[in-house]
């Protein structure tokens, strides 16, 4: 399957190696609004530099979408009113109203579209998600540091909207109430936010987030009558803790390495192939942005 590559940034260079892993795709060429750095892209990757956006995607099956959020839009409409299958890295777009079109385009032209939530194919979420059964409370932080990549936009669209997806494909319940505190403290967006999600069937998620910590962590802990699962997406670990009077015992959950990105490209060849929906589909990207719209609206409250 040709597939092409939009954005050839830190983010879409790791997404061309990871397409040269995957034994169904072939890297056909990349584009990006710099020039230079598709032509360097192209050299390392050894494949076509294209100056055209459109005769990229003509000479594709399936694009790979790995660009600046506002331009998601944009592109995948391009994409998509050419009939080719569509990879848009996470968030779905820049607006809930430009989800929606996306969505009303790819059922239109019966397109296969997946929105890249690498961390649903973390192996240590994927390992302990056989785990989770019966869940009351979900706790999640997600602390890094600092990087001027990504700060164009709040840490609730860079990154805890990971954590708002992953929440999402757990408990499938309607948000009732939300609640939110968060500071700007490098940038002039929200740069740490703490957003807890109140659900209908009375579960509840705990969501930290922040750019501006000392160190790397990215943990969830998912609680259920008698036991938590941990979750630690950097380690990649997981562990089982049975509740018991007085103590816990904790049973290490087996974690079988491997790589995120090359694993949700090898599942968006297979959805193409077997004409159905990805694993994380055009609605839970936009379910997603919906979610952390309106985080953001209670924080300016």
């Amino acid at each position: 399957m040709k597939i092409g590559l939009i954005g050839c940034g830190h983010l879409g260079i790791i997404h061309a190696k990871c397409i040269q892993e995957v034994s169904q795709l072939d890297l056909k060429g990349v584009f990006d609004i710099s020039q230079q750095k598709a032509r360097k892209t192209a050299r390392l990757f050894n494949t076509t530099h294209y100056n055209n956006l459109q005769e990229l995607i003509d000479e594709c099956d399936a694009i790979d979408i790995v660009a600046t959020t506002t331009a998601h839009y944009e592109l995948a409409k391009q994409v998509i009113e050419a009939q080719k299958h569509c990879f848009i890295e996470k968030p779905i777009a820049a607006t809930v109203d430009e989800a929606e079109k996306l969505i009303e385009l790819a059922a239109h032209y019966n397109v296969t579209v997946q929105i890249g939530h690498v961390e649903r194919y973390n192996p240590a979420f994927v390992a302990a998600l056989p785990y989770v059964s019966n869940p009351y409370y979900i706790e999640v932080q997600r602390f890094g540091k600092f990087s001027p990549r990504g700060s164009d936009v709040s840490v609730v669209h860079d990154i805890m909207i990971h954590d708002i997806d992953l929440v999402l494909s757990i408990i499938n319940s309607e948000i009732i109430d939300i609640q939110t505190i968060g500071y700007k403290l490098v940038t002039d967006n929200w740069d740490y936010v703490n957003a807890r999600l109140f659900f209908a069937d009375n579960t509840m998620a705990h969501l930290a987030a922040s750019r501006v910590a000392s160190d790397t962590l990215r943990k969830m802990c998912i609680y259920q009558p008698n036991n938590c699962i941990s979750v630690n997406f950097h380690e990649k670990k997981a562990e089982y803790v049975e509740f018991e009077r007085k103590k816990t015992v904790i049973h290490e959950i087996p974690v079988v390495e491997h790589n995120a990105i090359v694993a949700e490209l090898e599942d968006f060849v297979h959805a193409i192939q077997q004409d159905k929906t990805p694993k994380v589909s055009m609605n839970d990207g936009y379910y997603a942005l919906v979610v952390a719209d309106k985080v953001i609206a209670k924080l300016l409250q």
